[in-house]
């Protein structure tokens, strides 16, 4: 291997591929990056087993090689190089020559004939905006759960519903659904991608403007740009029939300012107990929603918003962090509350955009 490369290109693709690098003991290559330098490219691949990557980057090709370099090393040095220049890369003895114009660095190599295959996956094929789908993921993934437990709900699920792309979440105690308008695609039934992955998918498209192309099967799914194929393995189960926990009829409907709120939410924590218990009361002779919460260490707060209402009174509590999480992905003025009785879930959704819902499960007195 024998290359020149701009340091700029080639320092992005270096972070985007090392984060999803594995720390396997029993296969210490899924440390590395593989670089693969032929035709006109230099493409960097690295994998966990569950999630893989591989970026390609426009070079000048003077010997074609590959190696395998540990990727947190390498990521290391080009963070401290001057983007403003070119680097030469060559394959020294079966070790990385790294030259600019002020260093010179040597790196030992790790045997490559290991380093598993990134799979290209074949079977239904769509295309969607990056913003799109990066709004889907986003508005949705904080709800799924940590816990490898039930991977089925350590997931976000994927489907499509007439013109949407429907994405959820949940963790048993709230969960988040967003459509997102997408014309001419193909019937999903259903797609469950790991929470731990979408975190990345996030991250190495996050920035990206232009369309992806999706393509999955009944065990991998991939999402592709012009330079960036990423892989993922998809959770084998079945995610829970939701539609059946939506409340059908309710009791209660308050409307009110998303920052009165936030901004109650924020000062309920401060007194709120150990389970982040906030109590909610709402009046509508009064026309008042009141938050209130209380802790023996620290003291007690009521705080009281104007809000247009209209039902019955009604009395809950719910663990304020989840009411909190749902606000990035509300961007109206004004938020909808839907209550159907003290035992059923909390409704929230943006005044006037139907294209977000979220529920919160009650927390007993």
């Amino acid at each position: 291997m024998k290359i020149e490369c701009s340091v700029e290109k080639i320092k992005n693709a270096i972070s985007q591929v090392e984060r999803i690098t594995g720390k396997n003991l029993t296969l210490p290559v899924l440390s590395s990056i593989l670089l693969i330098a032929s035709g006109k490219s230099l493409k960097l691949r690295s994998t966990n087993l569950s999630l893989g990557i591989e970026v390609e980057v426009f070079a000048k090709i003077e010997e074609e090689g590959t190696l395998a370099i540990s990727g947190s090393v390498l990521n290391a040095i080009f963070s401290n190089v001057s983007q403003n220049e070119n680097v030469h890369l060559e394959d020294k003895d079966g070790n990385l020559l790294i030259k600019t114009k002020k260093s010179q660095i040597k790196l030992k190599s790790q045997p490559h004939d290991d380093f598993p295959t990134i799979p290209i996956v074949t079977g239904t094929t769509f295309e969607i905006e990056a913003k799109k789908l990066i709004d889907g993921i986003k508005s949705v993934y904080y709800s799924s759960s940590v816990s490898d437990i039930k991977p089925e709900i350590s997931s976000v699920f994927m489907y499509t519903n007439e013109d949407n792309l429907v994405f959820v979440s949940t963790d048993s105690f709230r969960l988040a659904e967003k459509k997102v308008k997408v014309k001419g695609i193909e019937e999903i039934p259903g797609i469950l991608i790991p929470f731990k992955n979408v975190a990345e998918i996030l991250k190495v498209f996050g920035e990206f403007q232009g369309l992806i192309k999706v393509c999955f099967n009944k065990n991998q799914i991939s999402f592709s740009s012009d330079n960036i194929y990423l892989t993922s393995r998809i959770i084998d189960g079945i995610f829970p029939d939701y539609r059946q926990i939506i409340p059908k009829n309710t009791s209660t409907d308050v409307v009110v300012l998303k920052q009165d709120l936030l901004n109650a939410l924020k000062l309920s924590n401060i007194f709120s107990d150990k389970f982040n218990q906030v109590n909610l009361r709402i009046a509508p002779k009064d026309k008042t929603l009141e938050l209130s919460s209380a802790n023996n260490d620290v003291g007690e707060n009521k705080t009281f918003l104007d809000a247009v209402i209209n039902g019955e009174n009604i009395e809950l509590s719910f663990n304020y962090k989840y009411f909190l999480d749902c606000f990035q992905s509300i961007t109206t003025d004004s938020v909808s509350i839907k209550l159907s009785g003290t035992g059923s879930p909390m409704v929230i959704s943006p005044v006037s955009d139907v294209s977000f819902t979220y529920l919160i499960m009650p927390m007993n007195r």
